[in-house]
Formats: C-alpha cells, sequence, structure tokens
C-alpha cells in the first residue's frame, strides 16, 4: 500500500531542509526521523503517525481526529493516528509536526 504522497509532500515542505531530517520507507509508509528517531510518518493506511510520546498521549489524545496506534490489536501510548479529514489545514498539520519534532528532539541521536 502506498502513502499519501501528497501529506509527505507537505512534509517535506513544513520540515525545510532540515539537515537533522532523513526520510525512510516503513510501517506501510514513509517516516521522517530526526537523527534517527522517527516524528511523523505519512501512513500508507492514510493519515499521520505522530510520535508524542507516553506522558503526551492523553492531551494528543483530546485534538480532532487523533486516536492510539494500534499495532497488531496491541494499543501504543506514545504513538498518534491522525485521520486525514483533521490535516486540511496546514497549521494543525504543523502543529502535529512540531510536537513529532519535538519529541525527536529528546531523544539520543541513533
Amino acid at each position: 500500500m502506498a502513502y499519501d504522497e501528497a501529506l509527505a509532500e507537505r512534509i517535506r515542505r513544513y520540515l525545510g531542509a532540515d539537515p537533522d531530517i532523513t526520510e525512510k520507507r516503513m510501517f506501510g509508509g514513509l517516516a521522517f526521523l530526526l537523527r534517527g528517531n522517527m516524528a511523523v510518518s505519512a501512513r500508507g493506511a492514510g493519515g499521520l503517525m505522530v510520535r508524542v510520546g507516553p506522558e503526551a498521549t492523553d492531551a494528543a489524545l483530546a485534538r480532532p481526529g487523533a486516536r492510539l496506534l494500534d499495532m497488531r490489536g496491541r494499543p501504543m501510548r506514545g504513538w498518534i493516528v491522525v485521520d486525514p479529514s483533521a490535516l486540511a489545514d496546514d497549521q494543525v498539520l504543523g502543529a502535529w509536526i512540531d510536537e513529532g519534532y519535538a519529541f525527536a528532539a529528546g531523544l539520543p541521536p541513533k
């Protein structure tokens, strides 16, 4: 299943030419990694996957279109899926990207 290429391009434009960002196909989508740690991903199943960390999960889930990532029937705290319908506005997408970026920035480089 192909990821949402239009969403991936919007993420690229938002992140600009950040030399610490790399792209990698993983989890059926296109992940954007900060120094080797995933921040966000354009999902193959649609929408955006955002790494927010366990402590920020409840606040993230209160936002429109957000749900926990479910990996093989197991909900993954710290990982949020945002429905495509909630990402139409560039400011909303940017806020999610910023959240994933901030979490990844707090991790040691890989």
